[in-house]
């Protein structure tokens, strides 16, 4: 099976009330995890990759592996570059075989956001691309993406019917008290529901996406402090709150964090019980299998999006 659009799956995923996990990859390993989990579970898949991530890893390299996956698999895959921060990063994974784009303009202001998005969609669906559009920003740290506390804003319910008619993008990012990272909360966890509500009254059918969402696993942030970590206070999206959300206008949630604290916690447990050791695969394949786990979860328990093909 090709790559596919998004589009045919945020429209299932709006009418059967769940969503799609939008999982971030730099590696084999992290790719081989998401993608068996999700055959097993029969799943769909938007596999993502961040402006870092192809610095990291090459995007040929990352492409090839993903059209592995396909082989392997079988599944309905999306390849989404994640917080394209102008036209030709964009463009550049257009050409380069992905089947959607995020342009993330938040940080300008509403006209030029408008413009520089209408922009990449022009060119994107010349190409049969499909492109998310960000609205509002979050807090927090996600590979380039840096945004303060101070510089975070919720999205204005008003502006998303003229950003969406001026743009004519797909799929809309929202801000609504999520954050990248692994530090969420300072308190009680909260998302803005109403902001939610009413974005959906305003845009009815229309693909919402959530960013920032991890649930920061406490299992492994109490296994990265118990091998030589140092992340006290970490505090996730509680599931059920999540799970709100995919029963809502929420099609797409995107999942890194997770990934990245499974990953890391396995490694560090790996590598106190077997010092000596120096075999990438023998610290590797746990650390995938954990991520395997971790996706399964997420899957069945979070996005609802299990037997959907």
């Amino acid at each position: 099976m090709p790559l596919v659009t998004s589009t045919e799956m945020f429209k299932k995923a709006y009418e059967g009330g769940y969503a799609i996990g939008a999982f971030n990859v730099n590696n084999m390993e992290i790719i081989q995890g998401i993608t068996e989990a999700a055959k097993e579970e029969r799943a769909p898949l938007i596999l993502q990759v961040s402006a870092g991530a192809r610095k990291y890893a090459n995007h040929t390299y990352l492409l090839k592996l993903v059209e592995a996956a396909l082989i392997e698999t079988d599944l309905p895959i999306v390849l989404h570059l994640d917080h394209g921060e102008d036209f030709e990063i964009c463009k550049a994974c257009i050409d380069g075989g992905f089947t959607s784009v995020m342009i993330d303009g938040s940080k300008h202001s509403f006209e030029e956001n408008i413009r520089i998005t209408r922009q990449v969609v022009e060119y994107a669906h010349d190409h049969g691309v499909v492109v998310e559009g960000e609205l509002g920003r979050l807090a927090g740290v996600e590979d380039d993406v840096k945004v303060s506390e101070e510089e975070s804003a919720y999205t204005r319910p008003e502006e998303v019917e003229e950003f969406v008619a001026r743009t004519g993008v797909d799929s809309l990012a929202i801000a609504i008290g999520t954050s990248h990272g692994a530090y969420k909360f300072k308190g009680e966890p909260r998302l803005r529901f109403d902001i939610l509500e009413e974005i959906q009254r305003r845009l009815p059918g229309f693909p919402i996406v959530l960013h920032g969402a991890s649930s920061v696993v406490p299992e492994f942030v109490e296994m990265i402090n118990k091998y030589g970590g140092n992340m006290p206070g970490a505090q996730g999206v509680p599931e059920e709150m999540l799970r709100k959300a995919a029963s809502m206008a929420v099609c797409k949630i995107n999942i890194d964090s997770d990934l990245r604290l499974a990953m890391t916690a396995t490694i560090r447990k790996h590598f106190a019980e077997h010092p000596g050791d120096f075999d990438p695969r023998q610290y590797l394949k746990p650390a995938r299998e954990a991520i395997k786990a971790m996706v399964k979860h997420k899957i069945v328990n979070v996005l609802g999006c299990n037997n959907k093909i």
